[in-house]
């Protein structure tokens, strides 16, 4: 049986990142995707020039909707932009327990441009955190949600993860993209032990959307019934592939997208 995931995320009308890359992502995992849309960017490949909020009652109808009619096997929450939205999102997931949920902190796009309202990060904490069976930061996010620096090295983001987990998810995987070095490592912890993820880095600019793309594997595998150290080694070898094979897409001028169907075109 085909599992069913939800998106909750933003738009990217480029296609690299957001609602867009989702899909993309969980088609190439072999889940059907479905998306809740909770804002509009105009957005390219170098970056966001403007955000059009859908009203946070809207988005809870939309995630009502797809409820009362679908199967959900797994939900993966990307940008959620404002304290209401967020509030809206925790409200319409808070009846469904049990289905694995991957919470991507969206907070700031690759070119800089903020994605959520500071006033949003305290809602996110208290009520989506604990919802969440995987958080899925990358460093500048994990030392915003911890009001901290960001880890420089392996040690702090051991530490920075198992901080997180203290906040309420089931588990953090801290993503070490934003390390120097010929390496990009993620540190998964979990209540009984760390575990990390290796990867070496690729000499790419096109890494558009790379977030949006890891969290919409890990929903698809944990909805597919991986463990969640499972999903998170299948995930960051499917991600691996994408980012080798980016630059044989041709898309925009800034940071491109990574190329989703590497496997398959």
């Amino acid at each position: 049986m085909i599992k069913n995931v939800l998106s909750i995320a933003g738009s990217d009308p480029s296609g690299g990142a957001g609602i867009q890359a989702d899909l993309k992502a969980l088609s190439a995992c072999g889940v059907y995707g479905m998306a809740v849309l909770t804002a509009l960017t105009a957005q390219n490949t170098q970056g966001v020039s403007g955000v059009h909020l859908v009203p946070a009652s809207f988005v809870a109808d939309q995630i009502k909707a797809v409820f009362a009619d679908v199967r959900v096997d797994a939900v993966k929450i990307g940008m959620i932009a404002t304290a209401e939205i967020a509030d809206a999102v925790a409200s319409a997931l808070a009846p469904h327990k049990g289905i694995p949920i991957v919470l991507d902190p969206v907070m700031v796009a690759k070119g800089g441009a903020s994605l959520l309202d500071p006033a949003a990060v305290d809602v996110l904490i208290r009520q989506l955190l604990p919802l969440a069976t995987l958080l899925t930061p990358n460093l500048p996010e994990a030392a915003a949600l911890l009001n901290s620096s960001v880890a420089t090295m392996r040690g702090e983001m051991a530490e920075q993860a198992t901080a997180l987990l203290h906040l309420g998810p089931d588990a953090v995987l801290v993503k070490g993209g934003h390390l120097a070095g010929p390496e990009s490592p993620d540190v998964l912890a979990t209540a009984a032990d760390l575990a990390w993820f290796e990867a070496e880095r690729v000499g790419t600019a096109n890494t558009h959307g790379t977030g949006c793309t890891l969290s919409s594997a890990l929903a698809a595998e944990l909805g597919k019934g991986a463990t969640i150290e499972e999903a998170a080694g299948r995930s960051k070898a499917y991600l691996a592939g994408t980012v080798a094979h980016a630059d044989q897409l041709s898309v925009g001028s800034g940071h491109g997208p990574v190329h989703h169907f590497h496997a398959l075109w």
